[in-house]
């Protein structure tokens, strides 16, 4: 094989992972899965499509070998192959937003105000919760808080939210977490709580964007 061969063949491999993310929906599925395992059905709910679409989708991202597949008894569930995976979804977000104004516009609808962003991150955060000086509650499934949540963050699904709202210490912050920036179950728990009169903020890390900025985690599988 020639020098021209070999480069047209290396980017061509590369250009699989592109091929495979380039579907919107497909970028969910990673998104979704970068929390945990789920079966065909889970992601069909989870993304709001067919069944049998979501099997579509999920043929193509195990083609490029992003996300890997295990059987049990007659459902088959799905998880990113590694961290890689779900770190490379983060990178791809970020670079978006900074770059694409559409993004950005998109994700200043998503706050009516910015004081319900989460003021501090990372370390603070992680401080003031080890303090209790604040309430840090993880609103996504149960099943998705096992496999992996901030430290010192309490399982509150947003399901579950309004009927356990008095595990809530009175006169804490609340800062509320789901699954990164564009995910609308913490922008519903902090609305929910501010109705109650509970002080509540939106942290738009997840899981994924937090192991990414090389921060701890706890049950990370």
């Amino acid at each position: 094989m020639n020098g021209r061969k070999l480069k047209n063949l290396l980017y061509e491999q590369v250009a699989r992972i592109g091929k495979a993310v380039s579907s919107p929906k497909r970028l969910e599925f990673i998104e979704v899965l970068s929390q945990g395992e789920k079966s065909v059905e889970q992601l069909a709910v989870a993304t709001d499509i067919s069944v049998k679409l979501a099997s579509a989708h999920l043929k193509g991202l195990k083609a490029a070998r992003l996300v890997e597949g295990r059987r049990e008894g007659k459902n088959v569930y799905y998880r990113v192959v590694d961290a890689q995976v779900a770190e490379m979804w983060v990178m791809l977000r970020a670079l978006a937003e900074g770059r694409l104004l559409e993004l950005q516009a998109a994700m200043k609808e998503m706050v009516s105000h910015p004081g319900e962003l989460a003021p501090m991150g990372g370390k603070e955060l992680l401080a003031q919760a080890k303090r209790g000086d604040v309430i840090v509650i993880d609103v996504r499934p149960e099943i998705e808080y096992q496999t992996a949540h901030l430290p010192h963050a309490r399982s509150i699904p947003l399901a579950e939210l309004k009927a356990r709202l008095g595990e809530i210490p009175k006169g804490k912050p609340v800062v509320a977490y789901c699954r990164g920036p564009f995910c609308l179950m913490a922008i519903e728990a902090v609305g929910l709580l501010a109705k109650k009169g509970i002080k509540a903020a939106r942290l738009e890390d997840g899981v994924a964007e937090w192991r990414a900025r090389g921060l701890p985690l706890a049950n990370d599988r």
